[in-house]
C-alpha cells in the first residue's frame, strides 16, 4: 500500500468503523425476530468460524503457541461473548435500539481510567474534557427516552457489555497485538461459540424462524461486522492509543439512534441533533489531544 494510500485509509478507517459498528444495534433487533439471543449469536459464530477458516486456509497465518491461544480465548470470551450477548439480551427485554447504543457508549470514561493504570497511557487535560464532552452527548441523545419490558435486566446487561468491550479491548491492545489477526480470530470465535452454544442449551428453547429478516440480518452480523468491523477495530488498536480508538465509541449511540429513527421511528429531536454534535466535538478534542 502506497503512502497516500494508507494515509487515506488511516483517516477513512474511523468513520467506517463507527458506521459499521452502529449496523450491529439495528442488525441484532431484526435477528431477534427470528431466535432467542444466545441462539442466534452462536448461529452467527458458526458462519463467522467457518468464514474465518476459509481466511486462514488462504492466507496460512502463523498460529499462536499456548499462552497466546489462552489469551485469545479471554479476548475473544469478553470483546465477543460477553459484550455481544449483553447488548442482544439488552434488545430482547425491550431496550431501544438506540438506547442499547448508550451503556457500551460510555467505555471512553471507563477505557481512559483503566488505560491510565494499566497501559501506562497518560490521559491528557484536554483529552479528560473530550471523554465528559462526549458523555454529556451520549446522554443528550438518548434523553427522555421510555424503557419498556423487563428493564432491569436490560440494563444490567448493557452494564455487562460495557464492562466486557472495555477489559475485551484493553486486554486485546495489551496480550494480543503480536497474534496475527486471521488465527487469533478463529480462536477468539470458537471460544464465543462454545460461550452462545452453551448458553442457548441452558437458558432457550433454541428455535429457529428461518425468515429472510433473520438470515439476512445475520448475513450481515456475521460478515460485516464479526469479520469487518472487528478486523478494522483491531487494525485501529494497533496503531492508535486505547483512550482514541475508544474515544470513536462515543460516535456509535449518534449514529445507531439516527439509523433507529429512519428504520424504527425512534425518537431523534433536536436535543439528541444537539447531542451527536456534541459527540463529534468529543473525538475530535480526545483524538486531536498530544500526550
Amino acid at each position: 500500500m502506497t503512502k497516500p494510500t494508507d494515509h487515506l485509509a488511516a483517516r477513512a478507517a474511523p468513520a467506517i468503523f463507527v458506521v459499521l459498528w452502529s449496523t450491529g444495534f439495528v442488525g441484532t433487533k431484526y435477528a431477534l425476530s427470528g431466535a432467542e439471543p444466545l441462539t442466534y449469536l452462536a448461529i452467527r459464530m458458526v458462519l463467522v468460524v467457518a468464514l474465518m477458516a476459509v481466511i486462514a486456509a488462504i492466507g496460512r497465518p502463523r498460529w499462536p503457541n499456548l499462552a497466546g491461544i489462552g489469551h485469545s480465548i479471554v479476548a475473544g470470551l469478553l470483546v465477543h461473548g460477553v459484550y455481544l450477548a449483553g447488548t442482544a439480551i439488552a434488545i430482547a427485554h425491550s431496550v431501544p435500539a438506540g438506547l442499547s447504543a448508550l451503556i457500551p457508549g460510555l467505555q471512553p470514561i471507563l477505557t481512559s481510567t483503566l488505560a491510565n493504570r494499566w497501559l501506562g497511557e497518560r490521559v491528557t487535560p484536554q483529552q479528560w474534557a473530550g471523554l465528559a464532552l462526549g458523555l454529556g452527548g451520549a446522554l443528550m441523545i438518548m434523553h427522555n427516552r421510555t424503557i419498556s419490558g423487563d428493564a432491569g435486566w436490560g440494563w444490567f446487561a448493557s452494564g455487562c457489555s460495557l464492562v466486557s468491550i472495555t477489559v475485551g479491548t484493553l486486554y486485546q491492545k495489551r496480550f494480543c497485538g503480536g497474534i496475527d489477526w486471521r488465527a487469533g480470530n478463529i480462536v477468539q470465535y470458537l471460544a464465543a461459540l462454545a460461550f452462545f452454544a452453551a448458553g442457548a442449551f441452558l437458558f432457550e428453547t433454541r428455535k429457529v424462524e428461518w425468515t429472510a429478516e433473520f438470515v439476512l440480518a445475520v448475513s450481515w452480523l456475521a460478515v460485516v461486522l464479526s469479520i469487518g468491523s472487528i478486523g478494522l477495530l483491531y487494525w485501529l488498536i494497533r496503531r492508535s492509543a486505547a483512550t482514541s480508538v475508544a474515544s470513536l465509541f462515543y460516535l456509535v449511540p449518534a449514529v445507531t439512534a439516527l439509523m433507529a429513527f429512519v428504520l424504527f421511528d425512534e425518537r431523534l429531536d433536536a436535543v439528541a441533533i444537539a447531542g451527536m454534535a456534541t459527540c463529534a466535538a468529543a473525538v475530535f478534542l480526545v483524538n486531536r489531544a498530544r500526550v
